[in-house]
């Protein structure tokens, strides 16, 4: 029977070894959501860094509240707002990085979809970049960490409604700055 995390961080307070466990289960998915934010090098210090800080705040975790699996994504988006210029400059270089394509086809159809990618990533990491810290945090948490809209508002410590209502405003900014089309659909679908 597995121990539930509300459980492992009471028990950790007496035997700290315990909490090992916690950072067993939630490392990769925190390290996935902040490499996704701000690439992996950066990634690998503020995964660290939101499981010491988790660790060192563990008496004043409140059960109550919820999950731990949100309050762990909480520490790392307030870690990650310390380092917004450092998403805002991988944003920007984003922007101009090659795209590599894997196609299959011709030459030529293989510059066409390299073309039409480097079109739509660069108007996508232009799109990101203007949406506010609070639209960007919502979508990317749902995006990147697959968190629920009641896992998100707790995460920000925002209301359900503010969550959707972000959400809705980052999705409809992104497609404008797309045209109109989903950049994850090929051919004419988008």
């Amino acid at each position: 029977m597995t121990v539930d995390d509300a459980a492992l961080i009471e028990q950790s307070w007496r035997r700290p070894d315990v909490f090992a466990v916690l950072y067993d289960r939630y490392f990769d998915e925190i390290y996935r959501y902040l490499a996704g934010r701000l690439g992996p090098h950066i990634a690998d210090d503020l995964a660290a860094e939101t499981f010491l800080v988790a660790f060192r705040k563990r008496r004043t975790y409140d059960a109550a509240r919820g999950a731990v699996r949100p309050w762990l994504y909480g520490i790392a988006t307030k870690l990650l707002a310390q380092h917004r210029r450092s998403e805002t400059r991988r944003l920007a270089a984003f922007q101009r990085a090659p795209v590599d394509v894997l196609a299959d086809d011709g030459p030529e159809d293989r510059v066409t979809t390299r073309v039409a990618a480097a079109n739509a990533q660069g108007r996508l990491a232009s799109a990101l970049e203007r949406l506010s810290h609070g639209d960007r945090d919502v979508l990317l948490l749902i995006a990147l960490a697959d968190l629920s809209y009641e896992e998100v508002a707790q995460v920000l410590d925002i209301p359900f409604g503010t969550v959707g209502s972000r959400l809705n405003r980052a999705r409809k900014k992104l497609r404008a700055a797309l045209g109109g089309t989903n950049p994850m659909i090929g051919g004419s679908d988008g």
